[in-house]
């Protein structure tokens, strides 16, 4: 290891030789924090949460495409027919009251 000599008597070791003996304090740190088991144990945590959230948006999008295919094969057809139905004991109810009867004695004949 050379050194330098400063005026003064002090001398300092060569800039070239901290890198060449496995670098500063800083990268030695932040390799030891990088090996850590918790580091690891925090990665491997991300990593099940990531896969878990995941999985649950795909199960949570197909059961919403169930929902809405139902829901539309079997619902806005009742809601269509009982609005139809409602639409026509309104145009009873204005026939009934045109012709002066009652609506219960001029109900459909069959």
């Amino acid at each position: 290891m050379s050194s330098a000599r400063i005026s003064g008597g002090v001398s300092l070791p060569d800039r070239g030789s901290s890198s060449k003996s496995g670098g500063g304090v800083i990268s030695r740190m932040a390799s030891s924090f990088s090996q850590s088991p918790v580091v690891y144990q925090g990665k491997r945590v991300a990593s099940d949460a990531a896969f878990v959230t995941k999985k649950l948006l795909q199960s949570t999008g197909k059961a919403a495409w169930i929902a809405g295919t139902t829901f539309l094969v079997l619902i806005v057809p009742l809601i269509i027919e009982m609005d139809r139905d409602q639409q026509l004991s309104e145009l009873e109810l204005q026939h009934a009251s045109l012709l002066g009867s009652s609506p219960s004695a001029s109900g459909p004949q069959k």
